[in-house]
C-alpha cells in the first residue's frame, strides 16, 4: 500500500486537471460543465443542439487564439510594467481595454525609462486585436 495522499478525482471540488502538452490539448477531455454568461448566450443565441454548440464555442476559441498568435504589439520591458499596473485592477472589459491610451496618460505609475506619452500613442494606433493580445500576454 502508498503513503501517498489520495488525490482528488475529477467531479471533486478540489480536483485540478493535469497540465496539458501542446499535442495533449487536443484530445477529447471530455464534457465540461461551462457558465454562460451574456457573451456565450448571445454567441449561441437560437442553438438549442449541444453538438452544435460546442462547435460553434471551439470554432470560436480556435479563431480566437490564430487572432492572438498573429495581433500584439512589440512593448518594452517599462511598458508592459505599466500597463501590468493598470491591468491589474482584475477583469478587463472591452471598453477598459480600448481605453487603455487615456488610463496610460491618467496613472500615476512610475518606472526608468517609460514614456507613458510614447506608449499611449503607440496603444492609440493599435488594432483592438492588438490591445485584447497585449492584455492577454500580460495575463489579464
Amino acid at each position: 500500500m502508498s503513503d501517498a495522499p489520495e488525490r482528488p478525482a475529477r467531479g471533486d471540488p478540489t480536483w485540478v486537471a493535469p497540465a496539458l502538452t501542446r499535442d495533449e490539448k487536443t484530445r477529447n477531455v471530455g464534457k465540461t460543465p461551462v457558465f454562460f454568461g451574456p457573451p456565450l448566450a448571445i454567441l449561441t443565441d437560437g442553438q438549442n443542439n449541444t453538438m452544435e454548440i460546442s462547435g460553434k464555442l471551439n470554432r470560436t476559441a480556435e479563431r480566437y487564439l490564430e487572432m492572438l498568435r498573429y495581433h500584439g504589439m512589440e512593448l518594452t520591458e517599462p511598458e508592459r510594467k505599466c500597463l501590468a499596473h493598470i491591468c491589474n485592477i482584475g477583469f478587463m472589459s472591452p471598453l477598459e481595454i480600448r481605453e487603455l491610451p487615456m488610463e496610460v496618460e491618467l496613472t500615476r505609475f512610475e518606472c526608468e525609462g517609460l514614456d507613458k506619452l510614447a506608449l499611449a500613442a503607440k496603444l492609440e494606433a493599435a488594432s483592438f486585436a492588438d490591445l485584447v493580445a497585449v492584455v492577454e500576454s500580460l495575463g489579464f
